[in-house]
């Protein structure tokens, strides 16, 4: 038996793993489980209404909860993604899908929706934004696999 064939050649550009330090653990222990759940779901409120909406699975709750996970391994919490869903691998798990520099822009524009209130309304620390904002960037560029 063959393999099955993909609908569209993909063109993957090749794009570096994420550079620099991982987010700072002190935001987990500001924000805490709860806190970085509130904060994905709120992400994903944005991005129901964005322009890649039709990228993500029809239950975005759903997908919220799978992403928030994953953010909370990443900030420092216990590993709960690779737990429930094997290695992060995110890039290859990203790779069905068609992401390009727009859409990249988007989810992003979704997080700086997200963090502009993040200290007052899930106590994020300040003082850390700026680092995970560039995490966020880099992290996102990752994913990109379309011109």
């Amino acid at each position: 038996m063959s393999a099955p064939q993909r609908s569209r050649p993909i063109h993957v550009p090749r794009t570096p793993p994420p550079a620099g330090a991982p987010p700072s653990p002190e935001i987990f222990a500001a924000l805490g489980e709860d806190g970085i759940r509130r904060m994905v779901e709120d992400h994903y409120v944005l991005l129901e209404g964005s322009s890649v909406r039709a990228l993500f699975p029809d239950d975005m709750a759903a997908a919220a909860r799978k992403s928030a996970t994953f953010f909370v391994q990443v900030l420092g919490g216990p590993p709960l993604y690779s737990q429930a869903y094997g290695p992060p691998r995110m890039r290859q798990r990203h790779l069905p899908f068609e992401i390009d520099a727009a859409a990249r822009d988007a989810w992003l524009a979704c997080w700086d929706e997200v963090l502009a209130d993040a200290p007052a309304r899930y106590g994020f620390p300040a003082g850390h934004l700026p680092a995970y904002r560039d995490f966020l960037d880099s992290f996102s560029a990752w994913m990109v696999n379309a011109e």
